[in-house]
């Protein structure tokens, strides 16, 4: 295996592992926000939907990467 293609495995492992943490973290978030508010805490749900779509979109980005660099290493 050159140290490139290991280099690409490595690259998309990690992203793999980034998208795992952050996918938890955000059914955390909504597990807390929901318990919140339905405690009648209504003011938590707007920032909680906000940090879900970050999280959300952080994930897209590291899917993209994570294509990209597949499409990269299937063409060597």
């Amino acid at each position: 295996m050159e140290p490139s293609h290991k280099r690409g495995l490595t690259a998309i492992d990690g992203a793999l592992a980034l998208i795992a943490i952050l996918l938890i973290i955000q059914m955390w978030l909504l597990t807390a926000t929901l318990e919140s508010f339905l405690a009648g805490h209504r003011e938590a749900a707007l920032p909680s939907a906000i940090a879900s779509g970050v999280l959300a979109l952080a994930c897209l980005g590291l899917y993209l990467f994570v294509r990209g660099v597949d499409r990269e290493e299937r063409k060597r």
